[in-house]
């Protein structure tokens, strides 16, 4: 599912801001991105969002500002090396004066701006903090987003029972049609002999029990009615595994019903019922 969201904070000195992104995808399939100093809690962050978390590609964007503006910090040892290099001079050319420490600081690269890795504070729990509360702004994004695409899918079982309904009502039918068709034809081969009829109503009965499709059309409506109920009350893990399992078991029930329909107008219901369950796949894809 897609979704955003972000969230700022303190990390010891550091300002810090966390970005978290979503787009679809089957699984958790994290990608974290902090600044260098951060990087040694990429492991917390990743679980900490993968608690929460359980299917997209989540990309993590942190960034990291000084707080209280940059400061200033001399670097000794570049000090001590210009300075003795004036020192020398001072010697080399019979110079008079003694160095002076302005002059030394004015130097290039004496006196340099801190820069983030110079702050040794802060906490894995503080960074945390922050891509939690990012986490649950991008949860509430994706929920929303949620609600859209169970709206759809909800739309689409309607059809996809309207559909069923058709089948069934065609089922009894189509067995009724072969057994004209089958009187039809074996009236034509007797040559105006008499017709079995004993022998016609087993045949009719083993052709019934052939084509039956009761049962698989009931557990078909037991499937959407556990996929409505899913969608009503999604459980702490989701529902996006277990619709995935629901549609498995719906599609295997409709290539039955195909397998015995033998009956044209079945065969095209039984195509319809396919393709709104591929177009349920899609969408359950992209839910949590």
């Amino acid at each position: 599912m897609t979704g955003f969201g972000a969230a700022d904070g303190l990390v010891g000195s550091a300002r810090v801001s966390v970005e978290l992104r979503s787009v679809n995808h089957r699984f958790f399939n994290p990608s974290i991105k902090l600044p260098s100093q951060l990087a040694r809690w990429e492991a917390e962050v990743r679980e900490a969002v993968r608690q929460r978390v359980s299917r997209g590609h989540v990309t993590v964007s942190g960034r990291i500002e000084q707080a209280g503006g940059a400061r200033s910090l001399i670097d000794e040892a570049a000090f001590a090396e210009r300075a003795a290099v004036l020192s020398e001079l001072q010697k080399r050319h019979s110079l008079g004066g003694a160095v002076d420490v302005a002059t030394v600081l004015r130097m290039p690269d004496v006196i340099r701006t801190a820069s983030p890795e110079d702050e040794q504070q802060g906490s894995a729990d503080e960074l945390v903090a922050i891509v939690a509360a990012a986490t649950t702004a991008l949860l509430a994004a994706r929920e929303a987003e949620g609600e859209k695409l169970a709206g759809i899918v909800r739309d689409r079982l309607a059809l996809l029972e309207a559909t069923l309904n058709r089948i069934a009502v065609r089922a009894p039918e189509r067995v009724v049609a072969h057994r004209d068709k089958l009187r039809e034809n074996v009236t034509a081969l007797l040559e105006g002999r008499v017709l079995d009829e004993q022998r016609l109503a087993q045949e009719v009965a083993l052709i019934a029990e052939r084509l039956d499709v009761g049962e698989e059309i009931d557990r078909f409506r037991a499937h959407l009615t556990a996929f409505r109920e899913t969608l009503a009350a999604p459980g702490h893990a989701g529902v996006g595994k277990r619709l995935g399992f629901l549609l498995q078991e719906l599609l295997r029930e409709a290539n039955t019903v195909g397998s015995k329909g033998n009956d044209a107008s079945m065969q095209a219901e039984v195509v319809s019922l396919k393709e709104e369950l591929e177009r349920i796949r899609e969408q359950v894809e992209n839910l949590e």
